[in-house]
């Protein structure tokens, strides 16, 4: 009763209402914390550490141990240790912030969170070449080993203590804490975004689950709700850019499970936006939820790559200026948009393989990436002989117009061989395909034999170079054809070429596949029907067999009865 005034008036008022008891139910630390007390009172021994200085600080404090009633009372003895002793250490801090929760709210109303909450988030800042506490939490610094060297001694160098320090040690903090311990440091205005992102992510590998039964559990996923909000909140500043897409993504995913509100789910694309080009198809591959058909989320994705086109143009804006420059100089200056595209069509060929997936939602996608984009059309031919070999009731006006968005003059040489023989095509994808590739590979006879010098430096033809050249090559092409008959007797009955005189062949091109073959001999009848100068029309796209007139089929092949033609 000497040192406590709160007894003393307990036992006054108990003295009144003759009783012989005083009730201390909401005592805070319970019967050892104010065994603490008791023992400080009769003058024993008692040892404070990070575990129990906060539950004996709350109970001196319940039963007023001030200075006003004995002199270098408790409360300021306990005052002394904290700011001498645990605010200085790193590791003590963060106990000590742990052991806050269950002291709630004493230990708020003490300012000893706040006060441990700005001890760790000044330290966070600390030069790391000054760092000699514990910075993985439970081991200390390895001291430097003597090295000794022809009688001379070296002490080995420390290996140097990494930016992120403190990430790995503020995650066992519950969340409420961490998100307090994080905007401080983020308030300090001293640590880069980079670092913050890292926190963040490994507080998340930490704490979120890795199956999806255990991220949506009725017992967590409340809890798991409120992290992925926080996390989110709590990203830096720079929207994204310090944070790899890889861990948005995947934040995202997590997000859509457990059902965070719209804003920090819309906050989360916006960041993804600005990284796309970072991405990875695996990673894009965003699971459908109720009541969607398909098996991923195609429609978001669709929703980030507008996003994404919508800051590139904002920035090009931003740096162009007034200055009238073409798309040529923009794909120079953002070349992050050629991997946007080469990703978006690695996703369409994934998501090709949902027999679900509507070929609208297929061509929006595909059509979102620009042109210059897209400088080859390889992955996007995949996609489209993907979706085909997948969805194989699509009418002929259906597959006309997946066709469409892609261009055969941008296929490599490989893509051009493989579609040159697939059966999933339209005839007229197949004839651009096989007219474009006689058509490059005359313009490079040509250039070897213009500019032999030159002939290593590779050339891309732009779109009005290949229609010039085009228009040029269908009669050079009509001769070759003419020049490449073949007698009937080279041919057995099963339609199969013979390798007679092959050595003494001076074209050295290869044989076409059979359906090439018979796609330009049905070209040829058609063509000798309609006469010389009727022959560069077959040749484009613009017509297909089908569309010729019966009579000149009929009568060219009559003409052509003994005779098979090929390239």
């Amino acid at each position: 009763m000497s040192k406590s005034n709160r007894l003393q008036k307990l036992v006054l008022k108990a003295s009144e209402e003759n009783s012989d008891e005083i009730d201390m139910a909401d005592f805070p630390g319970g019967p050892k914390a104010f065994e603490i007390c008791a023992k400080f009172c009769y003058g024993m021994t008692v040892t404070l550490n990070a575990y129990n200085v906060v539950a004996a600080r709350c109970a001196a404090e319940y039963l007023e141990m001030t200075e006003d009633v004995d002199r270098g009372n408790l409360i300021f003895k306990i005052e002394v240790f904290i700011n001498s002793s645990i605010l200085r250490s790193w590791k003590d801090s963060i106990i000590v912030l742990q052991t806050t929760k269950s002291l709630l709210p004493w230990s708020e109303n003490l300012k000893i969170v706040g006060r441990c909450i700005d001890s760790i988030a000044s330290k966070t800042s600390v030069d790391p070449a000054n760092v000699t506490w514990s910075y993985t939490y439970n081991r200390k610094l390895s001291a430097p080993e003597i090295i000794v060297k022809g009688g001379m001694k070296y002490q080995e160098k420390i290996e140097s203590v990494p930016k992120d320090w403190w990430v790995e040690d503020i995650c066992e903090l519950e969340i409420f804490l961490y998100k307090r311990v994080m905007t401080a440091v983020k308030s300090k205005g001293r640590m880069d975004g980079a670092i913050i992102g890292e926190a963040l992510k490994t507080y998340a590998v930490r704490w979120l689950p890795d199956s999806v039964d255990a991220l949506i559990s009725d017992v967590h996923s409340w809890r798991n709700k409120l992290l992925v909000e926080t996390i989110v909140c709590l990203l830096p500043s720079d929207k994204g850019v310090s944070c790899s897409c890889s861990f948005l993504l995947k934040l995202l995913k997590v997000a859509i499970l457990v059902g965070v509100d719209d804003s920090a789910r819309e906050d989360l694309m916006n960041r993804i936006s600005l990284k796309l080009d970072e991405a990875s198809v695996k990673d894009l591959l965003i699971s459908a939820r109720s009541p969607q058909t398909t098996i991923y989320d195609v429609g978001m994705v669709h929703s980030i790559v507008n996003q994404c086109m919508v800051n590139e143009k904002c920035s090009q804006d931003l740096d162009l200026g007034k200055n009238d420059v073409g798309c040529t100089d923009f794909v120079l200056g953002h070349g992050s948009l050629l991997s946007v595209g080469k990703v978006i069509d690695g996703y369409l060929e994934e998501i090709a393989r949902d027999p679900n997936l509507s070929l609208a939602s297929f061509i929006d996608l595909a059509r979102s990436i620009p042109e210059f984009a897209r400088p080859v059309h390889d992955g996007l031919y995949k996609a489209i002989d993907m979706y085909l070999k997948v969805h194989l009731s699509l009418t002929k006006a259906e597959r006309k117009e997946l066709c469409s968005l892609m261009d055969v003059k941008k296929l490599t040489m490989d893509a051009s061989m493989h579609a040159a023989q697939n059966d999933r095509l339209p005839l007229r994808v197949v004839v651009q395909v096989l007219f474009f590739e006689q058509v490059r590979a005359s313009a490079g006879v040509q250039s070897l034999n213009n500019n032999p010098r030159d002939a290593s430096r590779s050339t891309t033809n732009t779109e009005e170079e290949w229609e010039k050249t085009a228009a040029e090559d269908c009669n050079s092409i009509k001769k070759q054809m003419n020049q490449t008959k073949i007698k009937e007797g080279e041919f057995p009955k099963n339609g199969k070429f013979l390798k007679k005189d092959s050595r003494n062949s001076k074209s050295g091109m290869q044989l076409l596949p059979s359906r090439s073959r018979r796609i330009f001999d049905k070209l040829w009848v058609v063509g000798k029907g309609h006469g010389e100068n009727k022959s560069s029309e077959t040749s484009g796209s613009s017509q297909s067999p089908t569309s010729m007139v019966p009579g000149d089929t009929k009568s060219a092949a009559s003409s052509a009865k003994h005779r098979r033609h090929s390239i």
